[in-house]
């Protein structure tokens, strides 16, 4: 592990962009930036497409150190280059942020009113490339729909046996157990989500950290005590399909938590913007998440 990274991550003043849309969720991404799937007529020339969105993110002047600690990337993005070196060196040699990998292959069907991670057959092959490429972090996400005590038990249980698997692996995980903002008893299941998660944190060697994503909870500062938490890197949030001005409103109510979003950062971006548009649009998102998260 990177000393310095883990340094600037736990201590600096900042936010996570969320880069790593995959498979499922790139035609979305795609068309809320203005391309619609007719300009692509394969699944390459789709990732093809999502790429050149990436790298005109990465590249904009709006994408800073000062205000972005670290980027999370689709595994295929960490193997493409951008101006010639892979993406993850570009990110922090060219520009001081800190490339995560996303590590899970999607969701599994919703039993016990969760959705867990499907197997991640290449886990070990999959770590052993994210090292050769420099990369910091590991991402891996699973939702909780309705509360049901056997169910979020069994996602966090998944998340932290295959973080441990992570943390040997020389890399920090990032937990994204998120709650799902629509769940009808969303208060409720982010209460048992956090003695579960708090269990499980309780039971780590000094040598095991993690950082934790989670949905910005309904009660404000509920996660205060995993934040504070010795075996925590940093508690990221993701703005869970909030607008970015209602995930920002939220953030600022909870103490130490910072934003890892998505789609609120890159909501007011349009592949026909000009470059002077472009990077106007990206550094406003780019500073009041920042702002948010500070």
């Amino acid at each position: 592990m990177n000393q310095k990274q883990y340094e600037k991550i736990k201590n600096e003043k900042g936010f996570i962009a969320a880069l790593d849309q995959s498979g499922g969720s790139t035609p979305k991404a795609l068309a809320a930036y203005g391309i619609q799937a007719d300009a692509y007529s394969n699944e390459d020339e789709m990732f093809d497409l999502v790429h050149e969105m990436r790298t005109r993110i990465i590249t904009s002047p709006a994408f800073d150190s000062e205000y972005i600690l670290g980027a999370i990337l689709f595994e295929q993005t960490m193997d493409r280059t951008i101006e010639g070196k892979y993406t993850g060196d570009f990110l922090y040699e060219e520009k001081g942020v800190v490339p995560f990998l996303k590590v899970d292959k999607g969701l599994a069907e919703e039993s016990n009113g969760v959705q867990m991670m499907k197997p991640i057959h290449d886990l070990d092959e999959t770590l052993r490339r994210a090292n050769e490429r420099h990369i910091f972090g590991t991402k891996m996400r699973s939702v909780i729909k309705n509360y049901n005590e056997e169910g979020i038990k069994a996602i966090v249980d998944q998340q932290f046996e295959i973080g441990k698997k992570i943390v040997a692996a020389g890399l920090v995980p990032i937990i994204e157990p998120e709650v799902d903002i629509h769940s009808p008893e969303k208060e409720k299941c982010e209460e048992l989500l956090n003695a579960e998660i708090l269990k499980h944190l309780n039971n780590l060697s000094e040598d095991e950290n993690v950082m934790l994503k989670l949905t910005i909870p309904t009660k404000a500062n509920l996660y205060k005590e995993l934040i504070d938490h010795p075996r925590v890197v940093r508690v990221v949030a993701l703005s869970g399909g909030y607008s970015t001005d209602e995930a920002n409103t939220k953030l600022k109510q909870n103490d130490g938590l910072i934003a890892s979003f998505s789609r609120a950062l890159s909501q007011d971006l349009n592949v026909n913007q000009t470059d002077e548009e472009f990077n106007t649009a990206l550094q406003k998102a780019v500073k009041s998440i920042y702002e948010a998260s500070i």
